[in-house]
């Protein structure tokens, strides 16, 4: 197997190897009445009522497993909150069906169903967080009043195409929210939570994970609006989240050593090195001299792939007589100039169309959560017959890019990646092969 058949096979090998319902149940680990979350361990019998909140792209497989763990003994009441509908939601769950990356009127729902369940919870009462990517736009509600559902739509939209990092992005989305940056554990501070996360974010960054809602805030005010000013983005936003940032009334998100966080837990269950580590190992059980490389995480997309190439190039130059691969994980930053269908990964991909032509290399890039901005795919692959290909059909990459529609320029050509939403989300793979 070789190609694009091969980069395929590495990347389903890998989405195989990730599974949330196994990890979740590993890290709580319930022994009789007892549970653990990181190096915390409590009573589950000693409390009135367990309350769960899964919010994200893996929210279904994890309350599943959330479940799963506590049963037959106990039972957890739940708000679960995902971007499609589960095939079997929990039973007596709230199930809203968010908006991502921008959200939707039920987003605004989902969040005020999580804002009113924190307020009643007491002493008495654990609270389990079930978070993983894409929760910063599933569930919203608005820090103020005078922020209205259109206004943080707006925000979200400047906000996830102006080509800036997550972790800039959140900073900035977090300030202006009633659930974010550690305010959902404010909201319940005398209960005891435990906070299981899968992680789309980097390694060290967990406060970026859904926008950090159980976690302190390590950034400010003044953070976000540096962030605003260097991104030129004051002209972007609704008029009301620029009055909140130019006024004294702004209250800052809860910090380190905040009360709310004297009861809380948290236990990452699975995040980027797990990514790299199963694509590693499925690319050397295909045969493949393996490097990974994780060094062009946040690195603008065209930068990030003439790099990757160049240590391609350096690999296979080292083992002339082997299938070489490099393996990337993270996200690159593409902004969007036009309005076709695609995303960061696909662009990606198509900007290595000219790049590799002739040449016996095969570049794949997709998201871990089956969706690519825009598109139902999650990405696609190319090989150094992708342009000839493309030119024969009368398709023009750099017309494709400049309308922001690599989605298009792939589907055409039969090379999209499609896998339906994968109950999972550990950032973006890339895996680079040369024969």
């Amino acid at each position: 197997m070789r190609g694009k058949a091969a980069a395929r096979h590495i990347f389903e090998r890998t989405l195989a190897a990730i599974d949330v319902t196994d990890a979740l149940a590993r890290c709580i680990s319930r022994a009789g009445d007892s549970i653990r979350c990181g190096d915390t361990v409590t009573n589950l019998s000693e409390f009135r009522r367990i309350l769960a909140i899964a919010i994200g792209k893996a929210a279904a497989p994890m309350a599943d497993a959330l479940c799963a763990s506590l049963a037959p003994d106990f039972r957890a009441e739940g708000i679960l909150v995902a971007p499609s509908l589960p095939i079997t939601p929990p039973p007596e769950w709230n199930v809203f069906v968010g908006g991502h990356p921008i959200p939707t009127d039920v987003s605004f729902l989902a969040g005020r169903a999580i804002f009113d369940e924190l307020a009643k919870a007491d002493e008495h009462t654990l609270i389990i967080f079930l978070l993983s990517g894409g929760g910063s736009a599933l569930a919203e509600c608005p820090l103020d009043s005078s922020i209205s559902p259109g206004d943080f739509q707006q925000l979200h939209s400047a906000l996830v195409t102006c080509g800036a990092p997550i972790e800039e992005i959140n900073i900035v989305r977090r300030h202006l929210s009633a659930l974010k940056g550690g305010r959902m554990a404010a909201l319940a501070p005398s209960a005891v939570k435990f906070t299981y996360a899968i992680s789309d974010v980097p390694a060290g960054h967990e406060t970026a994970l859904a926008s950090g809602p159980t976690l302190p805030d390590p950034t400010t005010i003044a953070d976000a609006q540096r962030v605003i000013e260097r991104l030129n983005l004051w002209g972007a936003l609704p008029q009301s989240t620029i009055t909140l940032f130019g006024g004294n009334s702004l209250p800052e998100t809860p910090k380190p050593g905040d009360a709310a966080f004297a009861r809380s837990a948290f236990q990452l269950i699975l995040g980027p090195h797990d990514l790299i580590h199963a694509a590693h190992h499925a690319s050397e059980s295909a045969g493949y001299v393996t490097l990974c490389d994780d060094s062009t995480d946040g690195w603008p997309l065209e930068k990030a792939a003439q790099h990757l190439l160049a240590q391609l190039a350096s690999v296979r130059a080292a083992n002339p007589a082997r299938k070489v691969c490099v393996i990337s994980g993270g996200e690159v930053s593409s902004a969007v100039s036009g309005n076709g269908r695609g995303g960061r990964n696909s662009a990606f991909v198509l900007a290595c169309v000219e790049k590799i032509a002739g040449a016996p290399i095969t570049v794949l890039s997709a998201g871990t959560d089956g969706v690519d901005g825009n598109s139902p795919a999650a990405g696609a692959v190319a090989d150094g017959e992708t342009l000839t290909r493309a030119q024969s059909a009368g398709l023009s990459p750099s017309d494709f890019d400049q309308r922001s529609d690599a989605f298009t320029f792939f589907e055409r050509l039969g090379d999209t990646i499609m896998t339906g939403p994968t109950g999972n989300n550990l950032r973006d793979l890339r895996i680079l092969l040369a024969e």
